[in-house]
Order: C-alpha cells, then structure tokens, then sequence
C-alpha cells in the first residue's frame, strides 16, 4: 500500500480542522493555505469528506467547513479508504470472495492476509485525536 498526495492532504486537512473550535468554520481558502495545497485540489477532497459526512460543508458569508463528528470519532483509517483504492498490500485482497485463481494453492496468501489485517487495525485504531495528541501506538493488539 502507497498512500497517495491525496491521502496524505485529506489527513492533514482533518487534523487542520481538529486543532480548531469544533463549532468553528474554516474557508477553503484558508485550509488551502495553511496546508499549502493548491485550491482546487483541496476543493477536490474537501468534496470528497463532505460527501462522506466527515466534514460538514456551508455556502455563504459564514460558511466554511467543520468536523462532521468529533476528532476521537473520526479514525485515520476511515479517511485513508475513502481516499485511496485501497489499503490491501496486494491486489488479491480487493475482492472477497478473493477471485485469484491460486488463492486456494497460494503459500503467501496467509501472510498478505495478516498484513492486510494488522494495517486495517492500526489505522482504524488511530483517530484524529491520537494524532494531535501525539499518540500514534494505537489499540491494535500485539
């Protein structure tokens, strides 16, 4: 898994808006530059939390965007999937049933398997609040 730019700016554009007032507004102007992200590439993801209702999105003189829920609610892995195809460590992963045709056969499926796992669960353990507290151990079992 490569998490791409547009990830990597959803996340940061989160955690702007978890320093902040929760009941505070923020332009998209000014998340876009203070996260130095062109504008209509942070309009792009904006639109995309928005849809997700993890950011609440208002037009006008006082519009601008807030959390959609609380920063603990909201998990790092919840806006990685929404913003990547996947976080599978191998194209086998993306479909269940697994269609490969060596899947029955397959010696490193077990291990892709756990992987898959073990990342899912670290990222779904970690919320925004995590990160802005500093504490990115997670709850992931060891």
């Amino acid at each position: 898994m490569l998490v791409s730019t547009r990830g990597r700016y959803a996340i940061r554009i989160m955690l702007e808006l978890s320093s902040r007032n929760p009941e505070e507004r923020v332009s998209l102007a000014e998340l876009s530059e203070k996260q130095d992200i062109s504008l209509k590439y942070a309009e792009a993801i904006v639109s995309l939390l928005v849809k997700a209702n993890l950011l609440d999105g208002m037009r006008g003189k006082s519009g601008g965007y807030k959390l959609g829920k609380p920063s603990q609610e909201i998990m790092v892995g919840e806006i990685l999937k929404l913003t990547e195809e996947s976080l599978a460590p191998v194209n086998c992963l993306d479909c269940n049933p697994n269609e490969c045709a060596k899947a029955k056969t397959c010696k490193t499926l077990p291990m892709w398997t756990r992987l898959n796992e073990l990342i899912s669960g670290y990222l779904f353990s970690i919320s925004l609040k995590d990160l802005l507290d500093g504490n990115v151990e997670g709850r992931i079992e060891k």
